[in-house]
């Protein structure tokens, strides 16, 4: 890997808290556009309807400090050895103020019959959203120092988990996740993938297990960054394909009735002309068959 090849470590988180939320009732997305001039938040977390088909997770399976997400989250993330300071803090609390009154809009319109008209700002008032269903997070790889040191005493206070600290910036609380100082645990992989102490994420690497193609295409990709293995994929459909490619090559291991469980037995005899599918039954059971339909029509 070259040395000068950009990263994309926003894409690269959103694809780790998406897979680590699958299952969950949330959307995750990556530097959402907040306005008409170019200004974009770097993760992106929202609450969805339970889907039937959602499986149900403990939140203690979460990665530490995402265990009680709120219906709106936006984070702030600085990667690699750049510090989180009073600048983005300031930035992060900007876009969540622009961004309530995006969602306040959406949610507005969504009530409305006609909901073709482009998202702007009515010119009387409207309701904004609650303010407890905005969260922001500073995620950081390394303790703001600096940043606390400008704070007034007391603004920076530790939780009963590592690494996750309750931030007061002014008149507004953030939650402050230092991704180096976490706990060492499977459930706090999709965070130690970007740590930048390497035994820490060399450790997470090793002990990622994903819930999705999109967690099996995370690791590719962090591979291919870090350890210069593998390869990338810069579309859905590419992931898709490595996702199916990767399972492929362990179907052969697996026994028969591994490979079919939970597939629909007419959709499997389907694939297969008549007489591939009487060819090695007994003809004995054949006639029966063929004798039993007689009778019955």
């Amino acid at each position: 890997m070259h040395r000068d090849q950009r990263i994309p470590w926003h894409k690269l988180l959103s694809q780790a808290l998406a897979d680590a939320l699958t299952g969950l009732p949330y959307q995750v997305s990556t530097e959402e556009e907040l306005a008409l001039r170019s200004q974009r938040l770097d993760v992106l977390i929202i609450e969805q309807e339970q889907s039937a088909q959602a499986t149900s997770r403990p939140a203690e399976d979460c990665p530490d400090g995402l265990e009680d997400l709120t219906k709106h989250n936006l984070l702030s993330f600085k990667a690699a050895d750049a510090s989180f300071s009073a600048w983005f803090a300031e930035e992060l609390l900007s876009h969540s103020v622009t961004y309530r009154k995006v969602a306040s809009l959406r949610a507005l319109r969504a009530r409305q019959s006609d909901k073709a008209q482009p998202l702007e700002e009515p010119k009387e008032g409207y309701r904004l959203l609650p303010a407890e269903d905005f969260r922001c997070y500073a995620i950081a790889t390394r303790f703001p120092r600096q940043l606390v040191k400008q704070l007034r005493s007391g603004s920076c206070q530790k939780t009963g988990k590592a690494g996750i600290y309750h931030l007061r910036f002014g008149t507004r609380d953030m939650r402050l996740v230092v991704i180096n100082q976490l706990e060492r645990h499977p459930r706090n992989a999709p965070w130690g993938l970007f740590a930048t102490d390497e035994a820490h994420w060399r450790a997470a690497f090793a002990s990622y297990r994903s819930h999705s193609d999109i967690g099996i295409h995370l690791h590719n990709l962090i591979g291919y960054f870090r350890l210069g293995e593998g390869y990338m994929a810069y579309t859905q459909e590419d992931m898709h394909r490595e996702a199916r490619e990767w399972l492929t090559g362990f179907l052969p291991d697996l026994d028969p009735e591994e490979r079919l469980r939970g597939l629909d037995s007419d959709l499997v005899l389907s694939h297969y002309d008549p007489e591939e599918r009487l060819r090695g039954l007994d003809p004995r059971f054949i006639e029966a068959w063929l004798a039993k339909q007689r009778q019955d029509h």
